[in-house]
């Protein structure tokens, strides 16, 4: 019989824990309790170390072929706010960044349908020659899926091309919910979660990070969160591929989505953030998305196992088109300070989790 008293003592000796007492956890009332078991997780992990970079992201396009019922950032050709950057005005804000202290570019967008495969290659290529420095984190399975297509080419050849170009690693997008029935109602043209979890697992054959997201808050289950997670403990298992696990709570603003659909509360999304860190014990960093939380439940989640804070950001699109109300970027000392002020310590690092400075 699954109760908190015997997942707790598998917590405290080091066990993994199971699917079905993830589950019991989401129905706890008491979410301070699975948050201490959360932060002895986190501990035994990463210490006090709360991790952030300075990042830039720059959304080339939000003109795409599918149009999501959650998604409130693509527009067609033609409509109105619909844009495509000139390749000048990319390597403008890969340079800025740069010049900012940045490490990272992260680089997603719509499926826009009159640009070639070799239009991306040429993106990656021209922000290394102008801004040599930065790591480009870029393009989502879905995105990789879509290149396949219009080029002719495999996951392979596509993902060989774009590191040879410039890519460093991916950002782990378009994950979703990876559950079929529940991807049939939000994101029916999108790639199925058997064929992201396969681009992902050959990116991290050929050697690519990645990171994984999650998004919840609209018409999943906690069943629906518990067997998405379970799918990515399941592959990090097999590839270690994984760097982080990014929930990101939905936002309800601009959607198409059923009109009822609150969003997640609070508590919801502290409990989310704490049972993943309990249950994916394969993975080293759990993140809080400031943009799509609010700086303070990201602050409060330091203390229910999160150690990582993203980054600056700057201009970021996709959140705040759906309704997001955080501000577009945080400065470094503003992150440094949310960090400080409960009471962790600061660790700026790169992409690839290598400490830069400790604070």
């Amino acid at each position: 019989m699954t109760t908190f008293d015997t997942i707790s003592l598998k917590v405290h000796s080091g066990q993994r824990i199971s699917t079905d007492e993830a589950l019991h956890l989401f129905t706890s009332a008491d979410l301070l309790a699975v948050g201490e078991l959360a932060a002895l997780a986190n501990e035994r992990i990463n210490g006090s170390h709360v991790y952030f970079n300075v990042n830039r992201h720059i959304n080339p396009t939000n003109i795409c072929v599918n149009r999501c019922a959650f998604c409130a950032f693509s527009r067609t050709v033609g409509e109105e706010g619909a844009y495509t950057l000139a390749l000048d005005e990319i390597c403008r804000r890969a340079r800025e960044a740069e010049g900012e202290g940045a490490t990272e570019v992260h680089i997603v967008g719509g499926l826009h349908p009159d640009l070639t495969f070799e239009y991306y290659e040429e993106v990656l290529r021209a922000i290394t020659a102008a801004a040599p420095k930065l790591h480009i984190k870029a393009f989502t399975a879905v995105e990789i899926e879509y290149f396949s297509r219009i080029s002719g080419l495999t996951i392979e050849q596509v993902l060989t091309r774009l590191m040879a170009a410039g890519l460093s690693s991916l950002p782990g997008g378009g994950a979703e919910i990876l559950v079929a029935e529940v991807r049939q109602k939000i994101c029916p043209e999108k790639i199925s979660g058997e064929q992201w979890l396969a681009i992902i697992k050959q990116a991290h054959r050929l050697g690519l990070k990645t990171n994984a997201t999650m998004l919840y808050g609209h018409v999943e289950s906690h069943s629906d969160r518990v067997a998405h997670m379970d799918l990515l403990r399941t592959l990090q298992d097999e590839t270690g591929g994984f760097q982080a696990f990014i929930p990101l709570a939905f936002q309800t603003e601009n959607s198409d989505l059923h009109l009822d659909i609150t969003g997640s509360s609070g508590i919801d999304d502290l409990k989310t953030l704490a049972i993943a860190r309990i249950f994916l014990d394969n993975f080293d960093h759990i993140k809080a998305y400031w943009i799509m939380l609010g700086e303070k439940i990201a602050q409060v989640s330091l203390s229910f196992g999160v150690n990582d804070l993203d980054g600056t950001v700057v201009e970021e699109k996709i959140g705040h088109e759906a309704g997001a109300m955080s501000p577009q970027s945080l400065t470094k000392e503003g992150i440094i300070r949310l960090i400080k002020n409960s009471g962790k310590t600061p660790v700026e690092r790169d992409t690839l989790y290598r400490p830069l400075h400790r604070y």
